[in-house]
């Protein structure tokens, strides 16, 4: 359930915020001297990858393991009760919850190298590469707190899901061992 439930999450934060937060950010990103090769060339040193497409990377690689299980799961007409009682599909179900909370770390610190915690107003842009007389510019990055708090969502949004799987192991785990009662 927590699988569907915040990957429709994720999708809805990813088209409908994404797009609203981050649909034009290239057009708008200004630097000084307002020139279109400069500001094309520092928006792609600002943003190697726009956070859109990286979160969507994430999202699919993340529901990978899972639907892995799922597809094994369906081909096997595997019942939703069996799941509990045979250690293979146990193991197997383990394994690709521990996959995705491995994906999802990875992701997390490279969202973190990407970019950052915050979006600062300002970007100083080398622009040497360019021939130009002065070899760092200033550029205005639009809507910079509208960013923040959108990275913050999104580095929430994978805590959630990280402490969702751990909770997941925990309970087949104390299943597994009596502490749990399924009836």
């Amino acid at each position: 359930f927590h699988t569907l439930f915040f990957g429709s999450v994720h999708m809805f934060f990813l088209g409908v915020l994404g797009f609203a937060v981050y649909g034009n950010e290239a057009l708008h990103f200004s630097c000084d001297p307002d020139k279109r090769e400069v500001n094309f060339f520092c928006y792609n040193q600002f943003r190697p990858i726009t956070p859109q497409v990286f979160w969507a990377l994430q999202l699919v690689t993340v529901l990978v393991p899972g639907a892995f299980f799922h597809l094994y799961a369906a081909c096997k007409s595997i019942k939703q009760e069996d799941n509990l009682q045979k250690s293979f599909y146990i193991c197997f179900y383990i394994l690709s919850v521990f996959l995705r909370i491995i994906l999802e770390a990875v992701a997390f610190w490279l969202q973190i190298q990407l970019f950052g915690f915050r979006v600062n107003t300002i970007y100083m842009c080398d622009v040497g590469a360019l021939e130009k007389k002065f070899n760092i510019t200033q550029c205005m990055v639009p809507e910079h707190f509208e960013k923040t708090i959108f990275l913050i969502a999104m580095y929430t949004f994978t805590v959630i899901t990280v402490v969702l799987c751990v909770a997941k192991i925990f309970e087949i785990s104390c299943r597994r061992l009596g502490f749990l009662n399924t009836r």
